[in-house]
């Protein structure tokens, strides 16, 4: 298996494996993989000749100190897990210093208001630092399809409003939230969970599956009350927020239209450690 750890001998390999003709699949991650990471991977070797994983934990989409400090880096279990996949699979995994050359700070990005909604809301110039990350590791991929998971459904909305106004080469897929058998979304941050914490977070999923029950002759406003309602009642969850916004703008639902498609959003933390997920209402 070929890892890379500078963009240069990347970019090199790519050109000296690949034509005009040759598609290659991207999957970007921050590491700590999974069986939902496993399936981008496995959608983009389905369609692709050649597929792409980068490693990388971004700092710019961090504005928690110590949430990046804390967050997991399992290179080699990572690689171990991509080998069970497929050997031929190549693995990106660069320094800070390689992707920002000295220079380690985000662009600022216009997602025509995306980024104002949820989780900009609550963590301000995030989504400056995965618009500044994703472009970069596009122009040094130069993929032809890229895979995101739809658990981070405000970002993947994010990622294709900037290949759209920057008129980018590649065709961005979602693909479907992958989830531990007790409904909990999968997340490199589970890791963290301890065995009860994260029997305990089954709520979330459940939470969200009674939201979208309900959707159908409830108002967003009375939905929002419930689940308000429901993690008040558990007081080993803060909620952060509840949402139930349009899918194209994610912003939130005031009357229920027939031709928009809604989702609902959350965002919780148990014991300092902060999972979301969302759910399609219709």
């Amino acid at each position: 298996m070929l890892i890379f750890n500078r963009q240069e001998d990347l970019k090199n390999h790519l050109k000296s494996v690949s034509d005009e003709n040759t598609t290659i699949g991207f999957v970007p991650t921050m590491g700590a993989l999974h069986q939902g990471h496993l399936s981008l991977i496995k959608n983009s070797l389905a369609k692709n000749k050649i597929t792409v994983v980068s490693i990388f934990v971004n700092p710019t989409q961090f504005n928690n100190a110590e949430d990046l400090e804390k967050y997991p880096r399992t290179l080699e279990k990572d690689t171990e897990k991509i080998e069970t996949v497929n050997k031929d699979v190549l693995i990106f995994a660069p320094s800070v210093e390689d992707i920002y050359e000295g220079n380690t700070v985000s662009a600022s990005f216009n997602f025509d208001g995306l980024e104002n909604q949820m989780e900009g809301e609550h963590r301000p110039g995030h989504f400056d630092g995965v618009g500044t990350i994703v472009k970069r590791l596009f122009k040094i991929v130069n993929p032809t399809n890229a895979y995101f998971g739809e658990k981070d459904f405000q970002q993947l909305q994010i990622v294709r409003k900037m290949v759209e106004k920057h008129d980018l080469p590649v065709n961005v897929i979602g693909c479907p939230i992958f989830r531990e058998e007790n409904g909990l979304a999968m997340s490199s941050r589970n890791e963290r969970l301890s065995a009860q914490e994260k029997e305990d977070a089954s709520l979330i999923y459940k939470t969200l599956k009674t939201a979208k029950e309900k959707f159908g002759t409830n108002s967003a406003k009375d939905i929002i009350k419930y689940v308000e309602a429901i993690f008040e009642k558990n007081p080993e969850f803060q909620l952060e927020y509840f949402q139930i916004a349009d899918e194209d703008e994610l912003l939130p639902a005031t009357a229920k239209k027939e031709d928009k498609k809604y989702r609902a959003f959350i965002a919780v933390f148990i014991n300092s450690i902060r999972l979301i997920d969302n759910i399609s209402l219709n």
